[in-house]
């Protein structure tokens, strides 16, 4: 993203409506920000060319896709050098079912969120993290109950 460049007004409402729906049309979404199409069109390419659009997703319902489990899991490397993390980071690239992974201050080191079919399959990813590399590490795992409110994007007014 170009630091020299500014989000107006614009480009903040566009921002937010392609948050709420990416598949809106591009007349639909000019008519939502107050912009001919081929204005709006030319700001989304815009958007998208700076890096401020990264990409574009479905929210799949995967209870009705298949049984699953999803868990939070929280790990501490215990000697804390450079190698250690960027082997961790590298062998968590490498895992499909590790869905999300976030290196945070405080007690532990990352935040893991994996989603796989059964607990047989994540006791098999959690012994790969644990017996893989030169690396200890600990991991605490809690299974997902229940979501009761997911990521559906950020109010931009707020951060701004």
């Amino acid at each position: 993203m170009a630091d020299d460049k500014k989000l107006d007004n614009l480009d903040l409402k566009i921002l937010s409506a392609l948050q709420a729906n990416a598949r809106v049309t591009n007349q639909s979404l000019a008519e939502q920000v107050a912009l001919s199409p081929s204005s709006c069109l030319q700001r989304v390419r815009r958007l998208e060319q700076d890096g401020y659009l990264q990409s574009y997703h479905a929210t799949l319902d995967l209870a009705s896709i298949s049984r699953h489990i999803s868990c939070i899991a929280t790990v501490i490397i215990k000697d804390h050098n450079q190698k250690d993390f960027a082997d961790f980071e590298a062998m968590v690239q490498e895992i499909p079912e590790i869905v999300e992974c976030y290196t945070v201050s405080g007690e532990f080191d990352f935040f893991l969120r994996v989603i796989c079919p059964d607990m047989a399959h994540y006791l098999a990813i959690n012994d790969r993290l644990v017996r893989s590399g030169d690396y200890s590490v600990s991991i605490n795992t809690h299974v997902i109950m229940k979501d009761n409110k997911t990521f559906k994007g950020v109010e931009l007014k707020t951060l701004l």
